[in-house]
């Protein structure tokens, strides 16, 4: 039989350890988020559709976002045992200057559109971080206000080329002068992808009130007060636009760009130079012949052609062919620091995060993206240490295997299967 007391004051008192109520209310959800899919699910509430669709679409059926993602969680880890991993540094350089972790913030279009703190949160953020922050040529704050938010960080800027020559170099012209240290030259975009999305949600810049727009604002005041009470939104390339995002990049965008184009523009940037939106070995071995700093491994975060190849599939082959001559980086499918440790263990030298930053600013401003870096941080950290690494050098590819999932049936006849 068990033998049962009543219990004394004195034993219960270490069991009672009430913690004081957090009165913050953004404190207090940003704190209970652990994931990057917590911050999505607290995004998701406080933003409008139009705009959290903005954010979490991708183009036509999505298949291109969600392989990327699923590549992510069809990999294997090999820890090594017996490591001293008392202290871990998630640090080194980067195109010739020190980041403290491998990843950055990547260039989004509309950011102040998911909140109203935009680009410059997100500056600010990774400021603090010690990381690089992208400015998009579609962002809503100006180069110059991006150079005040982060004085002495890095700071990245992303070119569209235009049909307008001398309006996009224009742009490159105020960035150099500003102490932007690196010129991301986007190459996947020479017609706007199908955001089916945005087409069903009518989402325009700036966003219509409609009778669905207003009814979907009434549990989410704080962000269309915000909207309605600060300043309208200004990019950092354009004043205003009426229409669709679609319609704004085929507007504006150049599908006549070529090699010779970004030769061009690599002759007129002092700074660094790397090509965003490389999505085969081809195109990777023609820009190290170019001599571009390094490139992106990226389909563009899903949004411009569906069923596009899966960048992190992609990467051990393009660094065995050019990881010697410029640096490999990588974006899209990104929701985890486990995702970017196996990243850099196949040869990736840096990654972007986009959905990540924005999930947190959607969930809590600057806090949000604090929190969001704060959160992948670490988890890089806590992988590394189960790996038994105690340095990004000491990571490679013997750490990782990518499982197969989605492995070609047959290639048409003259088209290698590493092109």
């Amino acid at each position: 039989m068990v033998q049962r007391r009543i219990p004394k004051i004195a034993d219960l008192a270490p069991l009672m350890k009430f913690k004081a109520p957090e009165l913050n209310a953004r404190k207090r959800r940003l704190e209970a988020a652990l994931t990057i899919h917590d911050l999505r699910a607290i995004a998701k509430r406080r933003t409008p559709k139009a705009a959290f669709d903005y954010t979490e679409g991708a183009a036509e059926s999505e298949i291109s976002l969600a392989r990327a993602r699923q590549a992510f969680e069809d990999i294997e880890f090999h820890p090594a045992i017996l490591r001293d991993v008392s202290a871990v540094s998630t640090g080194w350089d980067v195109l010739g200057a020190p980041v403290a972790l491998p990843f950055g913030i990547a260039p989004t279009g509309f950011t102040r559109m998911m909140q109203t703190e935009g680009e410059t949160a997100g500056a600010h953020a990774a400021a603090k971080a010690g990381i690089p922050f992208s400015l998009s040529t579609m962002g809503t704050t100006s180069i110059e206000d991006v150079r005040a938010a982060n004085p002495t960080g890095r700071n990245w800027f992303q070119l569209y080329m235009w049909k307008d020559r001398d309006r996009s170099m224009a742009l490159v012209d105020r960035a150099a002068t500003a102490g932007f240290d690196t010129l991301l030259v986007t190459v996947d975009v020479p017609i706007a992808g199908a955001r089916l999305r945005d087409k069903r949600n009518g989402f325009s810049i700036p966003p219509a009130l409609t009778v669905g727009t207003v009814l979907n604002a009434l549990p989410r005041p704080e962000w269309w007060i915000n909207f309605l009470t600060t300043e309208p939104l200004a990019f950092a390339s354009l004043d205003r636009w009426s229409g669709t995002v679609g319609d704004l990049l085929d507007t504006m965008f150049d599908p006549t760009v070529t090699f010779e184009d970004l030769a061009w523009i690599k002759a007129q940037w002092p700074g660094k130079i790397v090509v965003k939106g490389v999505q085969t070995v081809a195109d990777a071995t023609r820009l190290a012949e170019l001599g571009v700093d390094g490139i992106i491994l990226s389909n563009h975060g899903g949004r411009q052609l569906d069923r596009a190849p899966i960048p992190f599939h992609l990467l051990p082959q393009v660094v065995r062919e050019v990881g010697g001559e410029l640096e490999v980086h990588l974006d899209t499918g990104i929701m985890s620091g486990a995702d970017i440790v196996a990243a850099v263990a196949l040869g990736a030298r840096f990654t972007l995060v986009g959905r990540a930053y924005l999930y947190g600013l959607m969930a809590g401003g600057e806090a949000g993206v604090d929190r969001a870096i704060e959160i992948l941080s670490g988890q890089i950290t806590r992988t590394m240490r189960l790996l038994g690494v105690k340095t990004l050098e000491e990571l490679e590819p013997g750490h990782v295997t990518q499982l197969a999932r989605l492995t070609p049936i047959a290639r048409p006849a003259g088209i290698p299967a590493t092109r």
